[in-house]
């Protein structure tokens, strides 16, 4: 848990105060001194699960690495993780150019790809539809 928790980068505060567990137990399951009960391990262990905007962002030069050897570029995300309204449970929504020789075989296996990479559920949307949900996801999308 202390490893999970300080990749994170969280403070035993911070986890205290997202997961609903006392500052003083975390530090007692930390230290070996208690053991929690399943509950409450559940309860904290949810709580350090990142949020997919933060796996994207460690993973962006793979993404797009990623992206390329399928025929696509100028990744972008929109959706919850650029509203910052993502949670543990959210997907990922991201907007691409799919060059000439890219198929829809390419969108379907890039999606996989991703979603091994990142842990994560990815949605991805071809650039250059029309309609007014198009128009609102590329007005929302920023470049990854």
């Amino acid at each position: 848990m202390v490893y999970l928790r300080e990749a994170l980068g969280l403070t035993q505060t911070e986890l205290a105060d997202i997961s609903g567990v006392s500052q003083p137990n975390i530090s007692a399951y930390e230290s070996g001194r208690r053991k929690p009960r399943p509950e409450t391990l559940e309860r904290l262990l949810k709580a350090l699960r990142p949020r997919p905007s933060v796996v994207l962002a460690a993973h962006r030069a793979e993404v797009i690495e990623l992206a390329r050897q399928r025929g696509m570029d100028n990744v972008r995300v929109f959706g919850s993780a650029v509203r910052g309204e993502d949670t543990p449970d959210s997907d990922i929504d991201l907007l691409v150019d799919a060059g000439p020789d890219a198929s829809i075989f390419d969108l379907a296996g890039l999606a996989l790809d991703l979603e091994e990479t990142l842990g994560f559920r990815v949605d991805i949307v071809q650039s250059g539809g029309t309609g007014r949900v198009m128009e609102s996801i590329e007005h929302e999308a920023v470049p990854l």
